[in-house]
């Protein structure tokens, strides 16, 4: 941002693509969205509420109540007896810096514009399903479980901010993005919407998470 402060941070986690966007916020900066080049991507509204929700089926886009406001099937994704609904794009603006497109599934444009430069970021996939029957299960974890990786994340970013902290401008250039806080955060925020937890406690994961 032009506050300096860290706005998306892109990284390669094995064999995909992970961007996440957070807001401008000198302390307790809390993540505003979430893309993978596995097709998976979630934003969210000021409030925390899920905004958009994708996956490689389709996707959905919600009111900061929660309330659906439409959704959409990605071409030759067969995953349920409806009918395909066709992705009208969506355009949004996660704050006065970074905005999305998504335009389809394979073109998914994160932008960010900031005194008078611009740098754009293809979220988008090529994935396809085509038989139900081959999608990976949802992964389930307890409630402890979530706690605990919520907890984890935690400090890792407490780690983070540390060393950014630090005195050293030498020690700052050796900082290289967190991958593994990137994946743990990705899986925290993925797990949360398809766990069956309580709303307080999802409430609670998701004020961990986003420091």
């Amino acid at each position: 941002y032009p506050s300096g402060r860290l706005a998306i941070l892109v990284v390669r986690e094995k064999n995909q693509l992970i961007c996440i966007v957070q807001e401008d916020e000198p302390i307790n900066a809390k993540i505003q969205a979430v893309f993978t080049s596995s097709g998976r991507s979630a934003c969210y509204h000021p409030n925390g509420a899920v905004w958009i929700n994708m996956t490689i089926e389709g996707g959905q886009y919600l009111d900061e109540g929660g309330n659906r406001v439409r959704r959409w099937t990605w071409p030759n994704s067969i995953t349920s007896p409806e009918p395909h609904v066709p992705l009208k794009p969506i355009f949004i603006s996660l704050n006065q810096h970074v905005g999305v497109r998504i335009l389809r599934q394979d073109k998914i444009i994160v932008s960010f514009l900031g005194k008078g430069q611009q740098a754009k970021f293809n979220m988008g996939t090529k994935v396809k399903v085509s038989n139900v029957s081959r999608l990976p299960p949802q992964p389930q974890l307890s409630e402890d479980e979530l706690l605990h990786l919520a907890f984890s994340i935690r400090r890792l970013f407490d780690r983070l901010h540390g060393c950014l902290n630090f005195p050293s401008n030498e020690q700052r250039d050796k900082i290289k993005p967190p991958a593994y806080l990137v994946t743990q955060t990705l899986k925290m925020l993925q797990l949360c919407p398809t766990s069956d937890i309580s709303d307080e406690l999802r409430s609670s994961i998701r004020a961990t998470v986003n420091v």
